[in-house]
């Protein structure tokens, strides 16, 4: 066979190749080739990818349990006595049984029921349309006449710090094999994976150091929302370190981290959590095959997610934003645009996101930084969670802030963040808002339901007319 004056012995046609099958990759392989066509997914680990495994579920799990710990400890405050005892153990089995213990049929299962055929091995692009795979039964040529869509996702990010690497040190892939709880627990990193995780063990019974390079936590979020989590953080006994510098890692039983310049602080802990961001995996996936370049961190798309002649991306590589929920609506647009739909122009003006610290804190939008950057004219309201009626009522964990980010020439919502016991289901309205453009003067003559965390939103309003 050949393809563009190209010839290989045992190439395979088909209509397309689907490289990496995490939440995005396996949603656009299944609909393509339930829509009849020839679908061929590249998968090296487990399909499904990193969140049911190693990511979304197993947290969630651990902080469900977590969460569960706290609210037990209120009930001297609250409502009588209880002496809650810290066991891992029971969330460890729930998280083994969610993702039958790391194997993936219950994902592979489907997909290839659906008409994928499942191909384990390294993918590599070989030119437009062709994928090369190397399989354990060697070398496989893929030509896909529609096109490919890459979806490799990202990897942890592990710092160059000196002596790190010779340490049996956790990433988000060795932490959610632990059954107990670890004595003493150090995480390096403060933003969504490391303050979550953070706060879950040492709801646990961890002694926990939280340790970040910048000057606050959860960095990508408005200042008001780091500094609401960092005070529940505190509050439960966290030792919390902003501005932290750590030059070296050793290990002999327990990992000794040497701080600042002079290594004149040592932090000794019984296990180290690396949690200081993810890198994409796009390494020597042959991005210079098909005119792109080999170093880049990311692979832009347009609206219709095409990133070249034949290519499509979905996922952590667009550099549109790391979950899960992007991806699947990312896929959604590859599959109309691959099967010559109309669809929707891919629309990140209302992203949302959330972090499941308590207090949760949910975003969208923009923060007000980035809309001032932007050269917009800001407008900001404001309203302390713990003055609102449900904030008083729920009493202890009650932190919190809600804030909206105002274009004032629009008259409409650019952003919003929610931070407040279920945070993240409080940010619907301000998500729909932002995404619709419902106008100011509409969201502030709605009814908010008292008493409601919800009806937060309603007094940040208020403030923002006030401004």
């Amino acid at each position: 066979m050949t393809d563009g004056g190209r010839s290989t012995p045992g190439e395979q046609r088909v209509d397309v190749v689907v490289l990496g099958l995490g939440a995005g990759g396996e949603h656009a392989a299944i609909k393509l080739a339930r829509a009849g066509l020839r679908v061929v997914g590249v998968e090296r680990e487990l399909v499904g990818g990193e969140c049911p495994f190693w990511g979304c579920t197993p947290s969630k799990l651990l902080i469900r349990g977590a969460h569960v710990l706290a609210e037990a400890r209120h009930v001297d405050q609250l409502a009588g006595h209880a002496a809650p005892g810290p066991d891992l153990g029971p969330t460890a089995q729930r998280i083994r049984e969610a993702n039958h213990d790391w194997s993936d049929e219950g994902h592979a299962g489907p997909l290839q029921l659906a008409g994928v055929r499942l191909v384990r091995g390294d993918g590599r692009l070989d030119g437009p349309g062709r994928v090369v795979v190397e399989t354990a039964h060697g070398p496989e040529t893929y030509v896909a006449a529609r096109g490919v869509v890459l979806a490799t996702g990202t990897t942890a990010d592990v710092p160059p710090i000196d002596g790190l690497d010779a340490t049996p040190y956790w990433t988000n892939r060795e932490v959610f094999h632990a059954v107990s709880a670890p004595p003493r627990l150090g995480v390096l990193g403060a933003g969504a994976i490391g303050a979550e995780l953070a706060q879950a063990f040492r709801r646990f019974g961890s002694e926990v150091v939280l340790l970040e390079a910048g000057p606050r936590i959860l960095a990508g979020e408005e200042p008001e929302a780091s500094a609401a989590v960092e005070a529940a953080l505190r509050r439960e006994g966290l030792d919390v370190r902003t501005g932290v510098d750590v030059q070296r890692v050793d290990h002999d039983g327990a990992f000794r981290l040497r701080l600042g310049e002079t290594d004149a602080e040592v932090v000794t802990v019984d296990e180290l959590l690396v949690a200081t961001g993810r890198r994409t995996n796009l390494r020597d996936v042959g991005l210079e095959t098909v005119g792109l370049d080999p170093a880049a961190t990311t692979v832009a798309v347009d609206e219709r997610l095409r990133a070249g002649d034949r290519l499509w991306a979905v996922g952590d590589v667009t550099g549109r934003g790391p979950f899960t929920h992007v991806a699947k609506y990312q896929a959604v647009g590859v599959v109309d645009d691959v099967l010559g739909r109309p669809g929707r122009p891919a629309d990140y003006r209302a992203l949302s996101r959330v972090t499941f610290t308590d207090p949760e804190v949910g975003a969208v939008g923009l923060t007000e930084a980035q809309a001032r950057e932007q050269g917009l004219t800001v407008r900001v309201g404001r309203a302390d969670v713990p003055r609102s009626s449900r904030g008083w009522i729920h009493g202890p964990g009650n932190e919190g802030v809600v804030k909206l980010v105002a274009d004032a020439d629009r008259g409409v919502l650019v952003g919003g963040t929610t931070v407040a016991p279920y945070g993240g289901e409080v940010l619907g309205l301000v998500a729909a808002a932002v995404h619709a453009d419902i106008p100011l003067a509409t969201l502030q003559g709605m009814h908010f339901a008292f008493p409601t965390f919800h009806r937060a939103i309603e007094a940040a309003l208020h403030d923002l007319v006030a401004d």
